[in-house]
């Protein structure tokens, strides 16, 4: 699935899952390092887990990040199971 992102640097969120678990993450644009490293931080994770880490967290003055848009990026996915 793709997701595309709003209010942040990337573009869009690239998500595969299996089952309830995170398979993948790509970032498309956004902080390289950043992007990556929360991309394999999450991989074999429960898609419930990683929305309750991470829905809600800010960049800056900004009212979403990378973080966030990727929980909804796993809301969505959760939704179109």
């Amino acid at each position: 699935m793709v997701y595309k992102t709003r209010g942040t640097c990337s573009q869009a969120i690239k998500v595969e899952t299996d089952g309830d678990i995170i398979t993948s993450v790509q970032f498309v644009g956004g902080c390289d390092g950043n992007t990556k490293g929360l991309a394999t931080l999450v991989v074999g994770m429960k898609i419930d887990d990683v929305i309750s880490k991470l829905e809600g967290t800010t960049c800056g003055m900004r009212k979403t990040s990378c973080p966030d848009q990727l929980a909804q990026a796993l809301k969505q996915a959760k939704a179109q199971a």
